[in-house]
C-alpha cells in the first residue's frame, strides 16, 4: 500500500493542490491575490495558484506530524528571516491570516478538526484528510509506472 511517506513529496504537494483546485476543497479570498505571505518577503507570491499549493503543505505537515498544531506554530514553519539594511537578519513568522483561512476551509470541508489538549486547542488531520493524501500518493505511483 502507497502512503504519504513513501513518494517524493515536492510532487505529492503538488497532486494534493491540483486535487485540493479539482474539488474545490479551497477557495481563496478576493485578498488573496494583494497579499504577501510573510512580512519578511518583498512581494506577493508570483504563482497563481499559491494558495492551493499553501493549503496542500499545511495538509502535508499535519499529515507528517500528527500531533495537534495550531496557527502559531505554523507561523513559524512558513515563516523568514527579514532583510536589514544595518542591523543584520531577524526572523518573522509568516502572516497568520492566510494560514487561518485555510485551516477552517481545511475544517469545514473535513480533512482537519479541532481537538483539545490540556488547556490548548489546535487542529488534527481526520481519517478523511490521511485517505486524501494517501489518494493523492497513489495517483502519483501510478503515473510514475
Amino acid at each position: 500500500m502507497i502512503r504519504g511517506f513513501d513518494v517524493n513529496q515536492t510532487e505529492l504537494v503538488e497532486a494534493v493542490a491540483d486535487k485540493m483546485r479539482r474539488e474545490k476543497v479551497l477557495s481563496p479570498p478576493a485578498w488573496a491575490s494583494f497579499v504577501k505571505t510573510s512580512p519578511a518577503k518583498d512581494r506577493v507570491p508570483s504563482q497563481q495558484d499559491w494558495w492551493y499549493i499553501r493549503g496542500a503543505s499545511i495538509l502535508r505537515r499535519f499529515y507528517m506530524d500528527n500531533r495537534p498544531k495550531g496557527v502559531n506554530r505554523l507561523r513559524v514553519v512558513y515563516g523568514d528571516k527579514t532583510k536589514n539594511r544595518y542591523s543584520g537578519k531577524h526572523f518573522m513568522p509568516a502572516s497568520g491570516a492566510a494560514i487561518r483561512k485555510i485551516m477552517q476551509q481545511l475544517e469545514a470541508y473535513g480533512l482537519t478538526k479541532k481537538v483539545k489538549v490540556d488547556k490548548h486547542y489546535g487542529r488534527r488531520i481526520t481519517p478523511a484528510g490521511i485517505s486524501f493524501i494517501d489518494a493523492a500518493a497513489k495517483s502519483i505511483e501510478k503515473s510514475e509506472k
